[in-house]
């Protein structure tokens, strides 16, 4: 696959990124300086894996084509990128520990990868039908939020997006 290429370059910026936020929140966050028997103690220990790698793992997986990330760990990540990635996880504990980057990688994402607008915007939309018309007066979920229509009862999705020059 093309992205084996990119694994490399992705990683680097993102374990600079995660530096940098691990700088910042040790900055601004409180500490106990006396805690008390009460206080729940932190483990200091650093994972097997980092948080740079696992929000690589991440943006592999929302540049690819799979459709869930399941298959993709199982039979790509743990197949093909084992040199890339050689203290992985098993899929259940990257998985409970996806919660733990989900700040860093929305972070990440947002100031390093998100580009400038250019002026051309691109909007598009399609239509999401919650059920067919005849069942439309049963249907509880979008009963306040929905349109209506003769030949259509549902939702719209509206996708924005600006070309990159």
């Amino acid at each position: 696959m093309k992205l084996v290429s990119k694994v490399t370059e992705i990683y680097c910026i993102a374990d600079d990124f995660c530096k940098e936020y691990h700088l910042e929140l040790n900055k601004t966050s409180l500490s106990l300086s006396n805690p008390s028997a009460n206080s729940p103690k932190h483990r200091k220990r650093r994972g097997r894996m980092s948080d740079a790698e696992m929000i690589t793992i991440l943006i592999l997986f929302h540049s690819n084509t799979f459709r869930n990330f399941k298959h993709f760990y199982l039979f790509y990540v743990c197949r093909e990128l084992k040199k890339e990635f050689p203290n992985l996880l098993s899929y259940t504990r990257f998985v409970e520990r996806m919660p733990r980057v989900a700040i860093p990688l929305l972070l990440f994402l947002k100031l390093g990868l998100m580009g400038e607008c250019t002026g051309i915007t691109f909007i598009d939309s399609t239509r999401i039908p919650v059920c067919e018309n005849k069942r439309q007066s049963r249907n509880r979920v979008f009963k306040r939020v929905r349109p209506e229509g003769k030949k259509y009862y549902g939702m719209v999705l509206w996708l924005q997006t600006s070309s990159f020059v």
